[in-house]
């Protein structure tokens, strides 16, 4: 008996060596969770907002729509290319500290420290905030998802939100980089 499961054994591995993709492929999938779900959706949204902030070249961060000084346009004031970043990055704070529990950093401001200034400095903030997001989502179960939190809302709530509130300014950031004459790179055509 012991040979043959060491028989059995050997050729596994052996037919697993030979034809990888073969195996994984029988290999069941794991039973998707709120927080392997919602994870996705953090990993998909700082995937297109890092990939525009790449796209965008640093001497055009500070590009709004004011500058196009279009007729009958009505731009004024609207946020730069690089404080539409720091905005993303500021709420992923303000909003994922309510599930993690961490404190917002110290003097953080809707739209991002005013010190960040370099295209390096600003994608490093970015990519801090949704770590912070990572960690939200997998802090995310069946019995602490829809418990009231201090401020009324629950962390289902707060952690779809901070995904949606992403969405909309990378949409912004789109327009941004078309307008520059950027095709986004998520809407490049797949090799």
């Amino acid at each position: 008996m012991r040979t043959s499961q060491i028989l059995l054994v050997t050729l596994a591995v052996g037919f697993a060596s030979a034809f990888p993709g073969k195996v994984a492929a029988q290999q069941p999938q794991a039973v998707p969770t709120i927080a392997s779900e919602i994870e996705r959706e953090v990993t998909a949204i700082e995937k297109q907002v890092l990939d525009a902030a790449e796209a965008m070249p640093e001497e055009k961060y500070n590009f709004s729509p004011e500058n196009l000084q279009i007729a009958g346009s009505d731009y004024k004031g609207v946020r730069s290319f690089a404080v539409q970043l720091k905005h993303i990055a500021a709420s992923n704070y303000f909003i994922w500290t309510g599930v993690t529990g961490d404190k917002v950093p110290e003097g953080l401001e809707s739209n991002g420290p005013a010190t960040l200034k370099s295209k390096a400095e600003i994608i490093q903030f970015v990519k801090e905030s949704f770590a912070l997001g990572h960690r939200a989502a997998a802090m995310l179960t069946p019995e602490n998802l829809v418990q009231p939190l201090k401020n009324g809302r629950t962390r289902l709530y707060l952690a779809t939100f901070g995904v949606a509130h992403a969405y909309d300014h990378y949409g912004q950031m789109v327009e941004y980089l078309r307008m520059n004459g950027i095709v986004p790179p998520a809407s490049r055509p797949k090799a």
